[in-house]
């Protein structure tokens, strides 16, 4: 496995899980307007996932189909269900460090310096959106402070 096949996988892995999460935390927010945000929001991280996959396959790897068990955004993502217990509050916070966390992990990735110039791309433009995300739940975050 070379440097651009692990770094996309790795950013799969975890794009997966904020798909899942988002799902999730959409089916269980109690705000019929959060409710609609996150949905809207996951279906966006599904196109970025998409994308990620996209690139895998170009560089000879298989399709992920499922995200990590142990990776800490998982962690953050599973605990959703039941932060909605405490609110959409908690869990709107929850949801905002989740993405900082991705973002954090799509930075990471770029600081490789043997990446392949389309690779490179991809994650930028994956970064950018997930940057989308980080400023809508910010704004969520203020709005349910």
């Amino acid at each position: 496995m070379n440097v651009n096949t692990t770094s996309i996988e790795t950013l799969i892995d975890t794009t997966y899980d904020s798909v899942e999460g988002y799902r999730k935390a959409g089916e269980t927010a109690k705000s019929p307007e959060l409710k609609r945000i996150l949905s809207e929001q996951a279906a966006k991280r599904q196109k970025t996932l998409d994308t990620l996959n996209a690139e895998l396959t170009r560089l000879g790897g298989n399709l992920v189909t499922k995200g990590t068990a142990t990776g800490g955004l998982h962690r953050l993502w599973m605990d959703l269900t039941d932060l909605f217990a405490n609110g959409d509050k908690v869990a709107v916070e929850r949801v905002e460090e989740g993405e900082d966390y991705l973002a954090g992990k799509f930075e990471e990735a770029l600081k490789a310096t043997d990446l392949d110039p389309t690779t490179r791309s991809v994650i930028q433009t994956a970064l950018g959106e997930v940057r989308e995300g980080e400023r809508l739940t910010d704004r969520l975050e203020e709005q349910y402070d």
